[in-house]
């Protein structure tokens, strides 16, 4: 680069060398004034030159070592959101309705199923995990995610204690994972939270990328669901919650709250209708608490139960209930996937007569977003005939499908 000194010394040479040039008759004038006049002249030249070197844009490219290549512009949040906008343009009706079957695992031929209907996920049962080792489960599950175009969420209910699909099996785990309540008593939240890291790990090493965990109901000693839940103390509740769906977050290991509205005390729904008689009052100061600390902390997913829970809805069962629906969107403010329990449960088929299309139709109609089942090779069927009759409009499908898109981008699973 030129130093302004040069600039100077080169500008005075020239003026000077000019000025003697063109006034050859004048040289009896001083010395003093040719120079004074010199410099005059230079200092402008200087400032013409400075001015155009400071205004000239100078075109840079990434310095780069030989053989390395430019590092790529980070990804904007507009270009995340394409990825979306694509998949969701890039799929059929047929493939868009798929999205909103997450489907109860049957046997070998679900390959075929998967490859067929284009699941949004599956969820595998202890069966599917029996007399495999890690190896051979995870090859299983990889092979079904081969067969879809858009990659699943694989999911299993491992929550501790009385219910378990992997860590029953001696190939996954030395001894099977304990209850919330069982960890809690022996070594507090500290022990909670090591064991949801080392259950996340366990499932993600298989291909799993969805825990249907953790169990979000305050329920009282000798009900159902007590032994599955972290017992009736609800602040102990809210916190064991808001941990565990912190440390899956941490993982990439996607949470699902369950059974919304809150399960309580409430009769089998796997066996029969439930009605639960408590108002709404009940919810509000006990039951919602431990899924608003669990929203809060992240939880990408709300399961809801078949309970007809009167003071909100007493003519359906929450999962089929536009207005329980709502209130998790509008009153807990909840923006993400909403599912429904299996809808093969005896509620759901003493409810609807045993039609497995009219269960479905009204889940869609209702608001949920996944629809946990296992005739799935009646209802995709039925809920693409609503569509295309205009039953059920492709907007609500879309909206379904982009929640599912957002939650499987959050996790990792597609990129």
């Amino acid at each position: 680069m030129i130093k302004k000194s040069t600039i100077l010394v080169l500008a005075i040479l020239m003026t000077f060398f000019s000025v003697s040039c063109s006034c050859s008759d004048e040289r009896a004038e001083t010395q003093n004034n040719i120079v004074a006049s010199s410099t005059t002249q230079a200092t402008q030249t200087l400032t013409t030159v400075t001015t155009s070197i400071s205004t000239t844009t100078v075109t840079t490219q990434p310095i780069t070592t030989k053989g390395q290549k430019p590092k790529p512009k980070p990804t904007t949040a507009k270009q995340e959101e394409s990825v979306i906008d694509r998949t969701l343009k890039s799929m059929t009706l047929e493939q868009k309705v798929g999205q909103m079957f997450i489907v109860c695992s049957r046997d070998e031929s679900m390959r075929e199923s998967v490859d067929k209907y284009q699941f949004g996920g599956l969820v595998l049962f202890s069966k599917d995990f029996e007399g495999k080792t890690k190896e051979t489960a995870k090859a299983m599950i990889d092979s079904y995610q081969k067969s879809s175009k858009t990659p699943m969420i694989v999911s299993v209910d491992e929550e501790g204690g009385e219910v378990n699909r992997v860590s029953l099996h001696k190939a996954f785990r030395e001894t099977p994972f304990m209850s919330p309540q069982e960890l809690y008593k022996k070594g507090g939240f500290g022990l909670v939270e090591f064991d949801a890291k080392e259950k996340a790990q366990l499932l993600l090493s298989l291909g799993i990328n969805v825990n249907l965990a953790p169990v979000s109901d305050v329920a009282h000693n000798g009900s159902y669901i007590f032994d599955r839940t972290f017992g009736d103390n609800v602040k102990l509740t809210n916190e064991f919650v808001s941990r565990v769906v912190t440390v899956n977050n941490q993982q990439k290991l996607g949470s699902v709250l369950k059974h919304f509205p809150g399960y309580g005390d409430n009769e089998n729904t796997h066996t029969g209708i439930a009605y639960d008689n408590r108002p709404y009052s009940q919810f509000e100061q006990t039951d919602f608490l431990p899924f608003i600390s669990g929203i809060k902390s992240g939880a990408g997913a709300v399961l809801v139960s078949h309970n007809i829970v009167k003071s909100m809805d007493a003519n359906f069962p929450a999962s089929l209930s536009p207005n329980a629906h709502k209130i998790l969107r509008e009153k807990l403010g909840f923006d993400r996937v909403i599912m429904t329990d299996d809808l093969y449960m005896d509620a759901i088929k003493d409810y609807t007569g045993g039609d497995a299309s009219k269960a479905a139709i009204q889940a869609i109609k209702a608001g949920n977003d996944l629809l946990c089942c296992s005739d799935f090779n009646v209802q995709i069927p039925a809920a693409i005939t609503a569509v295309k009759s205009g039953e059920i409009s492709i907007k609500r499908v879309e909206e379904s499908v982009r929640r599912i898109l957002e939650w499987k981008q959050t996790l990792g699973i597609i990129k």
